[in-house]
């Protein structure tokens, strides 16, 4: 029996032990890349583009001719039997294409197959991206709601501080109502808020491809921000050169470009068919013959605009990639900068703003209560230190989704 227990309880523990679905963004991502329709679709075709590579150099089927000559054997007696008509040959025909025009094709196919897993990496960047950006407005909002609950909690405490130094004729009943309606302010900040978290919650799911009401776990916890090495700028450079998948997609479509080029330019050659054809009398073969044939490329004017397309084609690919690039960098830039920003300003709120706003709010509460300040001043004490807490959750909200855009820049996480 108690074998049987350990067993359960060894068996219990993983689960016990696992994140619900919700409380933390490592769940949600490794629950999308296994159940997302439009990932899942671009793996699929990235497994096509490298199936249809693989055979991209392939020779094209033989192809086997039969002739019966002379079938009616002079009139005498017609028969569709290869030994009892007058000869019969057969052609057996393989067509060959110009040398190295296979090896373009494999690579054009091969250039086509990198733009197909460029295209998967960014659908994966771009959901996980979303994915990331709604979670911490998620959390925001949770956030938000829980402030505004303490907040009610506190603006109550100080409604009965109001209404007792009323009572005592100590203070007028205006403070009391002043107090009560801010409460009301406050709860109708929360319904607005309790309105975008649900919002918030179906597009979670949607992302997740659930059900919009499926249940989520309340977001636990932010991922912690990358060390300040990490956002090494020309670190940062290098991997989104390497990495990015946009740029992927663009360096396949150059390839492709300069393949397709080449082999406009090897379509100048012709290609031939070559074969071998043995002639039957009765049930002997009695002779052997090859041929070779050769399509003839005389419409040159055609194939000098072809290649004078193709051309153009790399050279649109080249422009593209380097405006690509340059926008990419840019908005890397930017990224960088805003996480920065955010980051010193939740520092600044932490360390200097929140303890300055405390120590005036208990200053205008004890104040308050000793008679020598109005409740106005309590009331905009109470009211910085709201604000000062919720610039606190939007300057972590920031740092956030501006990570969240450098890791999709980047085509992974820092």
């Amino acid at each position: 029996m108690k074998n049987i227990i350990t067993l359960l309880a060894c068996l219990a523990s993983p689960l016990a032990l696992a994140a619900p679905l919700g409380a933390d963004v490592q769940g949600l991502l490794d629950y999308a890349r296994e159940h997302n329709p439009e990932f899942a679709a671009t793996r699929h075709e990235a497994d096509a583009a490298a199936q249809r590579a693989a055979s991209a150099d392939a020779l094209p089927d033989p192809v086997l001719r039969t002739e019966l000559m002379d079938f009616t054997n002079q009139g005498s007696r017609a028969s569709l039997l290869p030994s009892q008509v007058g000869a019969t040959r057969y052609l057996l025909m393989q067509s060959v294409p110009w040398f190295g025009r296979r090896d373009l094709q494999r690579g054009i196919a091969e250039a086509q197959s990198g733009q197909a897993r460029g295209q998967t990496s960014a659908t994966w960047a771009a959901l996980a991206g979303s994915i990331k950006s709604v979670y911490a407005q998620y959390h925001y909002l949770a956030g938000s709601e829980k402030l505004m609950q303490e907040t009610l909690t506190l603006m109550n405490s100080l409604e009965q501080v109001a209404q007792t130094r009323y009572a005592h004729g100590l203070a007028a009943q205006q403070d009391v109502i002043r107090a009560q309606l801010e409460q009301t302010d406050l709860r109708t900040e929360l319904l607005e808020l309790e309105n975008m978290r649900h919002h918030m919650h179906g597009r979670l799911n949607a992302l997740l491809s659930r059900p919009n009401m499926a249940e989520l776990a309340q977001p636990a916890q932010l991922r912690p921000l990358p060390v300040a090495e990490k956002l090494d700028w020309n670190g940062l450079e290098a991997r989104l050169r390497a990495r990015n998948p946009a740029l992927q997609m663009a360096d396949a479509g150059i390839t492709e470009a300069e393949q397709s080029r080449n082999l406009a330019y090897n379509n100048r050659y012709p290609g031939f068919t070559l074969g071998v054809a043995p002639t039957q009398s009765g049930n002997t073969v009695r002779s052997w013959d090859l041929m070779v044939e050769f399509n003839i490329p005389l419409q040159q004017g055609a194939r000098r605009s072809q290649e004078r397309e193709a051309e153009s084609r790399l050279a649109a690919s080249s422009a593209r990639r380097e405006a690509l690039l340059n926008q990419m960098l840019a908005e890397l830039s930017e990224s960088v900068s805003g996480l920065d920003t955010a980051r010193r300003t939740a520092s600044l709120l932490a360390t200097r703003l929140l303890p300055q706003t405390e120590l005036a709010y208990q200053s205008a509460l004890t104040g308050y209560e000793n008679g020598r300040v109005d409740f106005s001043v309590l009331l905009e004490a109470q009211r910085q230190i709201l604000k000062a807490r919720r610039q606190q959750l939007k300057s972590q909200l920031e740092a956030q989704l501006r990570l969240s855009e450098i890791e999709s820049l980047l085509g992974e996480e820092l």
